[in-house]
């Protein structure tokens, strides 16, 4: 799945990773399935960190979340889920994710890491988003960031082209397309300041 140059560089850079990583995935008898599969054993091989499970129960398949081993104890879960395989210009959230999760930690500014952690209430945010998109990633970076740093932020980033009902059901016409708590909140490039 990835080749022996990109597969160097992510292990180098998951290096950086200080915590335990769990991948779980939700799948199903499809090729997607397969090859998300194996994208997420290559990617789990990397690193003595990240184990991976193909036990998830979501309903979008094929998905896969990322979260710390037993953080939900402690009240700090982490909810970032990826709907599809984030390949294309989305490989680099999926390997920010991993960092952050990992307890890597981000560049954001120490007043904004300070503003998202006190945010109150529930936010469920889902992104649609195309492989070939370039405004993406920043989107999917920046609510990825929040679920870490929040436990009360959840993220998904749904690949658009393999969840083409759900594109047809909220009449999605361009990506990125966020919603907030099953409302549209917004299109378009968004830096995580702005969200």
């Amino acid at each position: 799945m990835l080749d022996a140059t990109l597969k160097s560089q992510l292990k180098t850079y998951l290096e950086r990773v200080t915590q335990p990583i769990e991948i779980v995935a939700s799948l199903d008898d499809g090729a997607k399935s397969r090859e998300l599969h194996d994208l997420l054993v290559e990617i789990a091989s990397l690193s003595s960190l990240i184990t991976f499970s193909a036990d998830g129960t979501d309903a979008r398949r094929p998905s896969f979340s990322l979260s710390r081993p037993g953080a939900a104890l402690d009240g700090r879960s982490i909810s970032l889920r990826f709907a599809g395989i984030p390949m294309g210009h989305e490989f680099t959230s999926l390997v920010l994710a991993l960092l952050q999760v990992g307890g890597h930690p981000s560049k954001a500014s120490a007043e904004v890491i300070e503003q998202i952690q006190a945010l109150e209430g529930e936010f469920n945010f889902e992104t649609y988003f195309s492989l070939s998109c370039q405004n993406c990633p920043d989107v999917v970076q920046a609510l990825n960031l929040m679920a870490v740093l929040n436990p009360n932020v959840r993220h998904v980033a749904i690949d658009g082209a393999l969840f083409q009902a759900e594109v047809e059901s909220r009449k999605i016409m361009a990506v990125p397309s966020i919603y907030l708590n099953g409302e549209v909140f917004g299109q378009g490039r968004m830096g995580l300041e702005e969200i």
